[in-house]
């Protein structure tokens, strides 16, 4: 059992690892679009709508249905409804960065900024996710991810 859940555990971090792969491309994409209707706002705009209409479609394949029960609404914590407009933040600063920074150093500036946010929401267990305290190894961690950033910044 303690293999199979090792495995899965592989599998899933490189299920990460493919989905991480898709932010750079995402990000050049969605400047070049930014370029082409002049606006990074309407880029991101169309990003969303090309990304509803799938989730639609891939909700449709698998759920079979587009229904919420809406009265659901007022007794769901507040900050559950924020993800969308975060999402806007991500995917209009990506835009915004990449013309400056390059693709690799928006992909980490971002990534770092995601890191640090990952560990404080971790160490005390935001968000109803389970709590996984800072040590020394996880710190050590993120202050290499911050070299790294500095080293490919400089060179």
């Amino acid at each position: 059992m303690k293999q199979r859940n090792y495995l899965l555990g592989i599998l899933f971090l490189l299920w990460g690892v493919v989905a991480g792969m898709a932010s750079p491309v995402q990000t050049s994409v969605n400047t070049q679009v930014r370029y082409a209707v002049q606006s990074p706002f309407i880029a991101s705009l169309i990003s969303f709508t090309i990304g509803t209409c799938i989730l639609a479609l891939l909700t449709l394949l698998v759920d079979h249905r587009i229904k919420v029960d809406l009265k659901m609404i007022p007794r769901a914590p507040k900050w559950i409804w924020t993800g969308g407009m975060l999402g806007v933040v991500f995917v209009t600063s990506n835009i915004l960065l990449l013309p400056v920074l390059g693709s690799a150093l928006t992909v980490v500036s971002v990534l770092c900024g995601q890191m640090i946010l990952a560990m404080i929401v971790d160490h005390f267990g935001w968000f109803g996710v389970a709590v996984h305290r800072l040590n020394g190894p996880r710190a050590a961690g993120l202050v290499l991810m911050i070299v790294g950033i500095l080293l490919i910044q400089h060179f």
